[in-house]
């Protein structure tokens, strides 16, 4: 096993329980001002998704998720910006697959996307929605490649690429 994923799976064994992630993750909406429930880590979520507590939603495009990669058990629901028509299409493809008080966790490339969604599914109704900090690439370091810095694949979690 790689050094990073025996790093990332002692992690996991050492993770706080659900309860505590979520009490993390509003400490985080508070200082951070957001406009939904808040925020996890890339850790933090993969906690939260193999315990079973919360769903991971991935709101990159259908390209992304399949080319770039995507985390075991992620549901793709493709966020395409705050104009109205595809804005509705997210909150409708959104209320086909989830209950609209379960814990979705919404990840995208670099936490932007995700922070937009997560903001519209709340104003939508959705009352426990997380994003995932950094992003499934990261942040971009000085040469503007993502990766090197942060993010999901960073933290040695699992991840699969067709």
């Amino acid at each position: 096993m790689p050094f990073e994923a025996q790093v990332a799976s002692a992690a996991l064994e050492a993770a706080a329980p659900p309860e505590q992630i979520f009490d993390l993750a509003t400490v985080r909406r508070l200082e951070l001002d957001l406009d939904y429930a808040g925020a996890v880590t890339p850790p933090e979520a993969w906690q939260l998704v193999v315990s079973r507590a919360a769903a991971l939603i991935d709101v990159r495009t259908a390209a992304e998720f399949k080319f770039v990669g995507r985390v075991p058990q992620s549901v793709n629901v493709e966020w395409r910006g705050e104009d109205p028509a595809p804005r509705a299409k997210f909150i409708d493809d959104l209320r086909r697959i989830a209950d609209p008080d379960a814990p979705l966790l919404f990840l995208c490339r670099s936490a932007v996307r995700s922070d937009a969604a997560a903001a519209a599914a709340t104003e939508a109704g959705f009352t426990r929605v997380y994003n995932v900090l950094e992003g499934f690439e990261g942040q971009r370091d000085a040469a503007q490649q993502r990766g090197h810095i942060n993010g999901w694949r960073r933290a040695g979690l699992p991840w699969i690429q067709d």
